[in-house]
């Protein structure tokens, strides 16, 4: 019987958020149990850096692998290698230990998840894509909730070493049932093989491409930037950490929210206006940012923030997905995360140096202004036809046929 687009995604989506559930349990097991050991809080950071190491080595690789022998394998190794991974701190505490859980947790994580991605672009038309992403974005929240919680409760209650044991369990799931239940991940049609000697940068020739991911990279700057600086910023004018975590919640709530109706809207106005106003509005937030102190106007602050960056990250993956040369897809979405990683590394380092220098003020202007120019940026991209086919030819996608080409307008 052939499944609706939207069930494929369900059922992909599932595998996805059982994996995100062990891996954003482990960022809380792995810190805490650091801590526990006399870590200090520079260790800590370090330790933390661990897992974006492999992603911004690899995650390139992890999108050609994609493209050339399909999903299902990096998903299954993957997903079992970030297992395997979560299951050494039950086996010592020690501090290598738990770097080396870090970074191979991270290594796994990337060959699943773009496997997933790629996966789940090749459902269906345009609409049915979006609806796709959509319902993976959705699914991504809800693990970024449960997994931290869940991770919390069972080291309050069970231990460190037996949490562990847990979430090793949770994230083998998907791998069992990618083995048990063959349905689960469809074979995805590919279109042909890319050139072996083909550069990833090379698909930056191709303005949208380039295009969405600068302002991918914008978009990722401010969401950093916030999750960095708002706690020194609430810390600075007095707020408990009780506060600014409350405060930060609404931001988080406002992201799931703005998902929910995410498709719809795409429907409506189309994503790289979506995306246009997404930077636009967490412009204004910023600009206005360092001149409140009142709790209730930062909450209200924080959810329209949300609103606006809750959006940016699943359009940029939509769009990425929609312009890429068919065959070259998940390199693609490989290029986009890379890109995404660098920011994650370089921004508290950049800004965390003009902080100490000008002040917070200056932070948060400064991103506001690479918002504005992010959004202004993607308005002008719809005002002006986008002149791929040169381009995409220059990209090594000129034996791909009219018919089958991605490069459409969104």
């Amino acid at each position: 019987m052939t499944r609706s687009p939207a069930a494929l995604a369900y059922q992909v989506v599932l595998l996805s958020m059982l994996n995100g559930i062990g891996m954003r349990g482990s960022k809380v097991l792995v810190s805490l149990y650091a801590l526990e050991q006399g870590a200090s809080g520079w260790t800590v950071g370090v330790i933390a850096g661990m897992y974006a190491l492999f992603p911004l080595l690899l995650a390139v690789h992890a999108g050609k692998l994609s493209d050339r022998i399909g999903d299902r394998l990096p998903i299954v190794i993957g997903g079992a290698v970030m297992a395997a991974a979560l299951a050494l701190p039950f086996v010592s505490g020690h501090l290598a230990v738990l770097v080396a859980c870090a970074a191979l947790v991270g290594l796994g994580h990337i060959y699943f998840h773009l496997a997933i991605h790629n996966l789940l672009g090749s459902f269906g038309g345009k609409d049915d894509r979006t609806r796709s992403f959509s319902i993976f974005a959705l699914g991504m929240s809800l693990a970024a909730f449960a997994g931290p919680s869940l991770a919390g409760v069972l080291i309050d209650s069970v231990g460190f070493r037996w949490t562990a044991i847990w979430l090793a369990a949770i994230s083998s799931a998907p791998v069992l049932m990618a083995l048990g239940i063959r349905s689960i991940i469809p074979v995805r049609t590919r279109a042909g093989k890319s050139e072996e000697t083909s550069s990833a940068f090379d698909l930056l020739q191709i303005p949208s491409l380039r295009r969405v991911i600068i302002t991918g990279g914008i978009s990722m700057t401010a969401i950093e930037l916030y999750n960095f600086y708002f706690p020194v910023y609430g810390q600075s004018i007095g707020l408990s950490a009780t506060v600014i975590g409350l405060v930060l919640s609404t931001y988080a709530i406002a992201g799931f929210a703005v998902r929910i109706f995410l498709h719809r809207m795409v429907r409506s106005f189309g994503e790289v206006q979506l995306l246009s106003w997404s930077l636009l509005i967490g412009a204004a937030v910023y600009a206005v940012f360092p001149w409140v102190t009142n709790i209730g106007v930062l909450a209200v602050l924080s959810f329209v923030l949300g609103l606006g960056l809750g959006m940016s990250q699943p359009l940029t993956l939509m769009i990425t997905y929609t312009h890429a040369p068919k065959q070259r897809s998940g390199e693609a979405l490989g290029l986009r995360l890379m890109m995404n990683k660098v920011i994650q590394v370089a921004v508290p380092v950049a800004f965390g140096a003009m902080s100490a220098t000008t002040g917070l003020v200056a932070v948060f202007w400064a991103c506001a202004a690479f918002l504005v120019g992010g959004g202004v940026m993607s308005l002008r991209s719809e005002a002006r036809p986008d002149e791929e086919s040169g381009n995409a030819r220059a990209a090594g996608t000129s034996s791909e046929p009219p018919s089958v080409s991605k490069h459409t307008p969104s």
